[in-house]
């Protein structure tokens, strides 16, 4: 049975007042090598259902959310009948809204979910081929993995929805040692087709990296000028993103709330004139042009499946401009409606260049980082987030990288950060490396901040 034939099943099957039904087809496909050997590759497939049922009450409107793995059609009206029994048994729904109207179907609504396979690694394999015999030749390991997925996601509903989304996503991660595995670097690409991955230039990094770490520089926790690339900025922004849900703001839970009620839209954040914006159409970021909720929360609601989604400026010209809103938050918050959007980017006016530029601009001492790692909230009021440096810190001095130090423990707030920016490069795609299994498609500068602070060393190497 395909996709399609489940959600129309499933919205025949249902006798609530209304009823959401979600399929996902799912395949990906991966390569892992270590040691400069390709270890093990494959292929796998899933689908998954998720029926939103909504049920009309005297006390008020309830919705009740299953999902379901691997569904077969017989199982199609006890999933039904499970959904719709969860939300006679519900509250109401504070987020009770009525169900998006449908318009004209998806052009591809009919059509076989698209699938991946090992041929998406085709150009791929042979370069990954050539770099573990130039890093075997050199006395280095490099370790990793390539990863691609492609789900498709059909959204049907009893008030004539009909809607579809491709949704390609690739990553490629490559840690690099040498010395006997003292030494460790790191290079990741996020990508929709790896046509775009240049492996002899990421190893070329690898090799440029683990050079700089044949000098140590002993430094001592403490605030130092940092540059950071565009995958740790990636990584601090999406947890900045993710903690913008303005019904959180509103009821004084986050940074974003203002003293005394309500929310910091319009406040200033930074005197630089930067963007922080998703944009669902955005080239090498493109992602579903509708709201696909399997869940309801702070910023995200079952109710709001497929509404059209467009460029939003989360941050413009260094003022909030937005939050991540539901029409439930919205009418909370008296703000415009602004769903979230799975990319994210940020653009600072007058950047330009890369690592190298920033790195060569810098007068007296400062610090190049590689990549963050095991971040956790530590003060959601002032969004100040803890983690580790990984796989080199590497010590620039008068424009020139001099060697590596320890790794550091960090303590920033990235919204405090982005008041302290000293300079930028252009915005490029990028991974995060810390969130690459939730959120790949972000598109960042590299930033020199003042002050980044390093609050004690770290083992981690």
């Amino acid at each position: 049975m395909t996709p399609q034939d489940l959600v129309e099943r499933a919205l025949a099957a249902s006798r609530a007042d209304g009823c959401v039904v979600i399929a996902r087809e799912s395949s990906s496909v991966n390569l892992r090598f270590a040691g400069n050997t390709l270890t093990t590759n494959g292929a796998m497939r899933s689908r998954s259902v998720t029926v939103v049922a909504v049920v009309d009450g005297v006390a008020g409107t309830a919705s009740g959310v299953v999902t379901r793995s691997h569904v077969a059609a017989a199982e199609v009206a006890a999933l039904v009948e499970a959904a719709e029994r969860a939300a006679r048994e519900s509250e109401p729904a504070e987020d009770a809204a009525p169900l998006v109207a449908g318009g004209a179907a998806s052009p591809t609504w009919a059509d076989e979910p698209a699938v991946t396979t090992t041929g998406v690694f085709a150009g791929l394999a042979p370069a990954l081929g050539a770099a573990f015999a130039r890093a075997r030749a050199e006395q280095r390991e490099l370790f990793g993995f390539a990863e691609h997925d492609v789900v498709t996601s059909y959204v049907g509903s009893s008030t004539g929805l009909r809607l579809r989304h491709d949704q390609p996503t690739g990553r490629l991660e490559v840690t690099g040692k040498s010395h006997g595995r003292t030494r460790s670097t790191w290079v990741g690409r996020s990508t929709r087709d790896f046509t775009d991955v240049d492996v002899p230039a990421l190893d070329d990094e690898v090799v440029r990296r683990l050079g700089w770490a044949a000098r140590t520089v002993e430094l001592s926790p403490g605030r130092y000028e940092t540059i950071l690339p565009p995958s740790a900025v990636a990584d601090l922004m999406v947890y900045l993103y993710w903690s913008a849900a303005a019904r959180d703001a509103h009821d004084g839970r986050t940074v974003f709330s203002r003293p005394g009620g309500g929310t910091r839209v319009g406040e200033r954040l930074s005197d630089r004139l930067l963007s922080l914006w998703s944009d669902p159409g955005h080239p090498g970021l493109e992602c579903e042009p509708f709201v696909l909720a399997a869940s309801s929360g702070p910023a995200s609601s079952v109710f709001d499946n497929g509404l059209p989604l467009a460029r939003t400026a989360w941050v413009d010209e260094g003022r909030l401009a937005a939050l991540l809103q539901t029409r439930h938050s919205a009418e909370v918050t008296g703000l415009p409606l602004t769903p979230a959007i799975d990319n994210l980017g940020l653009d600072v006016a007058g950047g330009a260049g890369g690592v190298d530029d920033l790195v060569a601009a810098t007068s007296g001492r400062a610090l190049l980082l590689t990549c963050l790692w095991y971040i956790r909230e530590v003060d959601p009021q002032t969004l100040l987030l803890t983690g580790l440096t990984r796989d080199g810190v590497h010590v620039v001095e008068d424009g020139e990288v001099v060697g590596t130090t320890t790794n550091f423990r960090f303590n920033e707030s990235p919204v405090d950060l982005l008041g302290r920016v000293a300079a930028a490069g252009g915005t490029e795609l990028t991974l995060p490396r810390e969130w690459s299994d939730f959120f790949t498609r972000t598109a960042m500068p590299a930033l020199r901040v003042d002050g980044f602070n390093m609050s004690t060393v770290s083992p981690a190497s």
